[in-house]
């Protein structure tokens, strides 16, 4: 991975860390994406020294804020002429409904619009650095249930699990119609379930269910296996459009796979986007 960009979100803790952690260790050039200045500087600098890798960088980007996550994308393509593996990984899973600054649902702004616009801000530099790779992490939460689009934002009825589930299946719908709108441009695009991980985001749970379930969930370096081959693997070159799950491509749900829905998906998040950095 020497002399590749990895830009790597939600980097500074759990998964995300592993796996800027494991590119490094390759010999990547790492963009550590993170919304908290101090946190972020300390894990570069700690990846860096493990690493014995002078080449990891940081770059602030609250996934709450739409003009956050463009900031930090012009930051990015002020720093680098061209990028070689993008991962969105940064997420939230929140119990009770909350509003992001602006004013758009929390688990829907983080999990989706926010990685929507910043790969789509970074496109440019990802097909300036074809053969180039976006990997998506989403989950098996995803097969949870069709999205509403008269409810995106969870207004009538919100459940904690129900609005991370359906984000997560933006993330799969946002990949599949991704990959179909970059064919043949050198940039390809995948998702991947890491498996049930002992993160922070798991502790949202109510603690019986997390202490029922704890023994038997993965490390962050194991759920951050299957990324990180997605990123760096040979045997994916030119391989999208796909949903991974153990290190192989595996079927989503059949909501995931209906192209007009992703459409849709694309084109609202698209307008709803637009119309806040317009204001």
């Amino acid at each position: 991975m020497s002399g590749r960009v990895c830009v790597v979100t939600g980097a500074t803790a759990g998964i995300g860390r592993e796996i800027a952690l494991a590119l490094a260790n390759m010999g990547a050039t790492v963009v550590i994406v993170a919304r908290d200045t101090t946190r972020a500087a300390r894990t570069a600098e700690e990846i860096s020294r493990a690493a014995h890798n002078p080449s990891v960088s940081w770059v602030l980007a609250d996934f709450a804020s739409l003009d956050s996550v463009r900031a930090g994308a012009a930051e990015i393509i002020r720093r680098h002429e061209k990028i070689h593996v993008l991962v969105n990984n940064a997420g939230v899973a929140k119990k009770h409904r909350t509003l992001s600054v602006d004013g758009i649902e929390l688990t829907f702004a983080v999990n989706h619009l926010a990685p929507f616009l910043l790969t789509r801000e970074l496109l440019p530099l990802l097909r300036a650095g074809a053969p180039s790779r976006i990997i998506t992490v989403a989950s098996a939460a995803e097969a949870h249930r069709p999205i509403d689009f008269d409810d995106l934002q969870s207004e009538k009825k919100y459940r904690g699990f129900t609005a991370y589930a359906k984000t997560k299946l933006m993330n799969v719908m946002f990949t599949y119609e991704l990959s179909a709108r970059l064919a043949g441009s050198g940039v390809t695009a995948n998702c991947v379930h890491p498996g049930a991980v002992a993160t922070d985001m798991l502790r949202q749970l109510p603690w019986w269910l997390y202490g029922l379930i704890s023994p038997f969930l993965l490390t962050p370096e194991q759920g951050a296996a299957t990324p990180v081959y997605l990123a760096s693997s040979p045997e994916v070159e030119g391989v999208s459009g796909d949903y991974f799950v153990k290190g192989r491509a595996k079927p989503s749900s059949l909501p995931s796979y209906d192209a007009d829905a992703r459409k849709r998906l694309w084109e609202l998040s698209e307008a709803l986007i637009d119309s806040h950095l317009a204001r």
